[in-house]
């Protein structure tokens, strides 16, 4: 999938040209929901509209995204003019406009669809692009969910699929994008740094409320969002079902953020443009923004190393605040719908004592609790989370949250009785979330220390003392490696057996 400004021309003439009439170039926003219906309110109320377009999904509302009380609670001189944003003139009459309009008369289009329906705009929009020879409209999405082949019964990040398909997203509060004078960061993300550095530029200038900064991590993006989603839901159910246990909170809460960074760390590592990503760039990486050009963990495996993660992204700091900002309970207005979702799970463990039975109970929770389940993008990735987990070889200690939540929703009836004992007692928890973060070969020696009788158990110690030998005890001795699951286990190594044995 080809997607830039420019063509392949080398007249510097034609080029310059190309560049000035990006400086006043609009973008468009396609399928309007809450989020990009709330950034043209904003754009609206700055008094920069002309800079953007809107297309509804045919049979959709404007506004319909936003409740009644928040449409009452808007300027209605700001409405008209988003209502103007998503109309033009036929002649004399006023017409909606449509994805087919807006690649006609803007440069960047921004397919604002959930995974419900972003691969089909996606593929009606190239469609488009190729039909009317518009070749050089950049296309984005800004979903946060894994896509899901049906056909092949196989789950991906959509910007790895596609993966010169840019990504745009950072932390926002609706509410807040409707407030005057508050402001919000977001990242525009393309593998290509020109490219990323010219969309952040025309993104800016929506609204003087609105930073937006390149970045060229767009797989990472992605997935960091649909991570983030999923972790919304735990947070949710951790701020509401341990209220009254804040010091387990902090902890949960930091495991959240940095294991959704973790695996996007190990992603990375799988695309198969990470050596055009750094070494081919037009423009540094430290004129984006990024304070170095690249940061990478590397695995020691017998005597040699392997890099294992790429963490370079983690710079993109819109990206970051949006993990840490939508795991928040704020001041003022509503969290997140997802965090919502995780607070209605609470609800539900609560008032029956379990897990929810069936996932389509859970959904019943969220509905009982004003939420619609189409909007919840956190659930739709929840549901993907072991081919994911399989595809991008994310090990368990950097997904032991996610797979808490799995197991608790997804799991057998045994699976889901452990996992409602661990999540709702803040001990079990507590000691879940210490364990659950070392590698599973690393807990040999903790086991040992605990069951030094046993002649197994004080030979790998006495080894691993004997810096000689400790070596070869860490790569030969598995005598304890492997455990059985013992009744009389706690809960959260029961939960943690089940996940790492793949019951």
């Amino acid at each position: 999938m080809q997607n830039s400004f420019f063509n392949d021309s080398l007249d510097k003439k034609s080029i310059k040209q190309r560049i000035r009439k990006l400086s006043k170039a609009k973008v468009g926003f396609y399928s309007i929901g809450l989020y990009p219906a709330s950034l043209a309110y904003n754009s609206a109320m700055q008094k920069s509209e002309k800079s953007l377009l809107l297309a509804p999904r045919p049979g959709r509302d404007l506004l319909g995204a936003f409740s009644e009380d928040d449409i009452k609670g808007m300027d209605p001189r700001h409405v008209v003019k988003m209502r103007r944003m998503a109309h033009h003139k036929d002649e004399s009459e006023s017409v909606p406009n449509t994805l087919e309009y807006l690649i006609i008369k803007c440069d960047l289009v921004l397919l604002s669809a959930n995974s419900k329906y972003i691969e089909k705009d996606l593929a009606e929009a190239c469609h488009i692009r190729e039909k009317l020879n518009r070749h050089n409209v950049v296309l984005a999405c800004l979903a946060g969910s894994f896509n899901h082949d049906e056909s092949t019964n196989n789950s991906y990040v959509l910007c790895e699929k596609n993966p010169n398909l840019a990504f745009f997203s950072g932390f926002h509060r609706h509410g807040a994008l409707r407030d005057p004078l508050d402001s919000f960061t977001a990242n525009f993300c393309h593998p290509d740094a020109l490219t990323a550095l010219i969309g952040a530029h025309m993104l800016n200038k929506l609204s003087p409320n609105i930073q937006v900064s390149p970045g060229i991590h767009n797989v990472e993006a992605q997935y960091i969002k649909a991570a983030k989603n999923i972790a919304s839901i735990f947070a949710g159910f951790g701020y509401e079902y341990h209220r009254q246990h804040p010091g387990l909170l902090p902890t949960l809460l930091t495991l959240l953020l940095h294991q959704c960074l973790d695996q996007a760390a190990t992603v990375s590592m799988s695309r198969q443009d990470r050596h055009k990503l750094y070494s081919q760039q037009t423009i540094a990486l430290t004129e984006l923004g990024y304070a170095v050009p690249r940061i990478e963990a590397t695995l020691n495996k017998g005597g040699f190393t392997e890099r294992a993660r790429d963490h370079t992204f983690s710079q993109l700091t819109a990206m970051v605040a949006d993990v840490r900002g939508s795991m928040m309970l704020p001041v003022k207005g509503k969290p997140t719908r997802n965090f919502q979702a995780g607070q209605a799970l609470a609800h539900g463990m609560h008032e029956h004592g379990r897990c929810p039975i069936s996932i389509e109970e859970f959904e019943q929770w969220c509905e009982n609790a004003g939420l619609n389940k189409g909007a919840l993008e956190g659930l739709k990735a929840l549901k993907y989370w072991p081919q994911i987990e399989e595809k991008y070889s994310i090990q368990h200690h950097d997904a032991s949250m996610v797979n808490l939540l799995y197991k608790g929703l997804y799991g057998s009836e045994v699976e889901k009785d452990f996992a409602f004992e661990v999540m709702t007692e803040s001990r079990q928890l507590s000691n879940y979330c210490q364990e659950s973060v070392r590698h599973t070969h690393s807990r040999k020696y903790a086991e040992a220390l605990n069951n030094i009788e046993q002649p197994d158990a004080l030979e790998l110690i006495s080894n691993a003392v004997i810096a000689n030998n400790a070596k070869k005890a860490i790569r030969n001795d598995i005598s304890i490696e492997e455990r059985e699951i013992q009744p009389d286990d706690p809960a959260y190594l029961q939960v943690m057996d089940y996940i790492e044995q793949g019951a």
